[in-house]
């Protein structure tokens, strides 16, 4: 199994945020645990990928071509401006019913919310208590370290790697002067700018510096940053984000390929979305949906590409709302219209209609981030993990040097297996074109 350190030991998941998302991934890894339900949707229990060619060749499950760590071997923790334990979040959440909470609501009851790292004014609609009372930002930093050695301690795991599931800050524009550097984000950090460091920031530093992985699971700007690039580099520890690719961006990267192999033309393509959970309250502030809007808005341009075909793509009128709706709580709705063409120009168009439900889409994309962020970091990997592009709506890429991310989900999917090809001593043998 190539040169990655076994998973000896237990694997601290600390989850920032116990919502929806959060209470839904935890019930059902303690479920399925217990033979109780099934982790539906995660490619790192369920997927098996091709490893050698000709005589050599074999289908294996991720886990019998490297060392992941098991559901058996998860210790949660979390952090939320809630105190409600999550147990009690996840009953409040509405998104599961009690038959499938109650088997594990001992275990539920014992995770316990941290007080968050919280700032009213990156999310203004949210209104908890449970929060830490710090000076400034590097405070806050101190404060989450402190949070994570002793949550080391406390349970007695061996490594521990730190998600994003909380709810999408306002949006942070990158600025140079306070994200170019690890110097110029720590002197930003101690002088207290929190304008220009949101408290994700504070969370991805604090789990660096400690040396556990991070992912961020909405669309903030916080590890896409070279200050955090760099930082990740010097702890050589692994980084992902953003934000977690659920309902809409999914049929997104999957459905604009067919377009673009089939050399169909797109006039325009308007997606809007109705939810009712607390996502869907923060996004209603405009400021915070103005950051989900660029993570969303990101993926069609680098499928379907103007410059590579302006007869097909030259002119594509690109929409993306989203509507804050509460009767229907976690169930999303997702509408796409498509406005294509054909041959001579003639018109059509294709609408997609996705009634789904965001935690159970999110929930096993929490396990296959959080497992393989910690199967990297063995491997000796570290800064930013491309191959996790497949689970993201907006993946990280160094755009300062110009790179693009790739957003075509086929493209993501061979990323994704070359790479678990590579860790497991097998040859990253698929080619993106």
């Amino acid at each position: 199994m190539g040169n990655v350190k076994p998973a000896e030991g237990k694997l601290g998941i600390m989850v920032v945020g116990c919502g929806a998302v959060a209470t839904t991934f935890m019930t059902g890894v303690l479920m399925a645990r217990k033979g109780l339900a099934k982790p539906v949707g995660s490619v790192t229990q369920y997927d098996k990928i091709r490893v050698g060619k000709g005589a050599e060749k074999k289908y294996l499950h991720y886990k019998d071509i490297v060392p992941l760590a098991t559901l058996d071997d998860i210790v949660f923790g979390t952090w939320d401006v809630y105190p409600q334990n999550a147990y009690q979040a996840a009953v409040y959440a509405e998104v599961l019913k009690a038959k499938d909470i109650e088997p594990v609501r001992d275990e539920l009851e014992q995770i316990v919310p941290l007080k968050a790292a919280f700032d009213k004014n990156y999310a203004k609609r949210l209104d908890g208590d449970n929060v830490k009372s710090c000076a400034t930002r590097w405070d806050m930093v101190q404060e989450l370290k402190a949070d994570i050695a002793n949550f080391k301690e406390r349970t007695g795991v061996n490594r521990v790697v730190v998600i994003w599931a909380a709810s999408t800050e306002i949006y942070v524009p990158y600025d140079e002067k306070f994200h170019g550097t690890i110097d110029a984000l720590e002197q930003a950090m101690k002088a207290d700018d929190r304008q220009h460091v949101a408290p994700s920031m504070c969370y991805a530093y604090a789990a660096l510096t400690e040396g556990c992985p991070f992912i961020m699971g909405a669309p903030n700007t916080t590890v896409d940053i070279p200050a955090m690039w760099q930082l990740a580099e010097k702890a050589r520890m692994p980084i992902a984000g953003k934000d977690f690719k659920t309902g809409q961006t999914l049929v997104k990267s999957g459905f604009a390929p067919i377009l673009k192999v089939r050399n169909l033309g797109l006039n325009g393509w308007f997606s809007t979305n109705i939810l009712g959970n607390r996502d869907g309250l923060v996004l209603d502030e405009p400021a915070n949906f103005h950051t989900k809007e660029v993570s969303k808005l990101s993926t069609l341009e680098t499928i379907l590409k103007k410059e590579d075909q302006p007869d097909l793509y030259g002119n594509i009128y690109h929409k993306v709302r989203i509507n804050y709706y509460p009767p229907r709580n976690d169930d999303k709705e997702g509408w796409d219209n498509l406005d294509i063409f054909g041959w001579m120009g003639y018109p059509m168009q294709i609408k997609i209609n996705f009634l789904c439900r965001d935690s159970i889409l999110a929930a096993p994309l929490l396990l296959d981030l959080t497992l393989l962020s910690d199967l990297a970091a063995r491997a000796g990997r570290f800064g930013i993990q491309r191959f996790l592009s497949f689970f993201l709506k907006s993946p990280m890429h160094d755009y300062t040097q110009g790179e693009e991310a790739v957003n075509n989900l086929f493209d993501q999917y061979v990323m994704l297996k070359n790479a678990v090809r590579e860790m497991g001593g097998y040859e990253a043998d698929e080619e993106i074109d």
